[in-house]
């Protein structure tokens, strides 16, 4: 255990315990530090996410979040609440609908789509949002723990 990890409040659903519908929440200001962070840890060093002169030229007329980072939120909610820790992610598709902006609040909405039992697998519906405007959609295949 990483010296990061702390024991979580919720335990999360084993995949006998998940039904359609479910959902869970997972939200955050993303800061220019986390960025700065991310462009870093990635390596992607695009203008149009750190460099506001660059990026007022552009059609977003100013930085944007880099859009895997908005799209992380998605893991946390998936990996603390539904199904919860010790899901294992399989597959994800995300469809980018709208920039996000340094000092945004994003959240990210989990909901199962599907219970596949036999295979211990869920399909949940993933979608991004700040405030009333979608900016990620998508569908994740996870493995559910097989403990509740």
């Amino acid at each position: 255990m990483s010296a990061l990890y702390s024991e979580p409040e919720h335990r999360g659903y084993s995949i006998d315990q998940l039904k359609v519908g479910m959902t869970a929440f997972f939200s955050r200001a993303i800061t220019d530090a986390d960025v700065v962070s991310f462009s870093q840890l990635s390596g992607d060093t695009n203008p149009v996410h750190l460099d506001e002169r660059y990026a007022a030229a552009t059609p977003f007329n100013g930085r944007i979040v880099h859009g895997f980072l908005s799209a992380s939120l998605i893991s946390a909610a998936i990996a603390l609440q539904l199904p919860g820790p010790g899901s294992i992610y399989l597959s994800q598709n995300l469809s980018f609908k709208a920039p996000v902006r340094i000092g945004d609040m994003v959240e990210a909405r989990v909901t199962v789509k599907e219970v596949l039992t036999e295979r211990g697998r869920v399909v949940l519906s993933t979608i991004c949002s700040v405030g009333d405007l979608v900016v990620i959609e998508g569908e994740a295949l996870v493995k559910a723990p097989s403990h509740g």
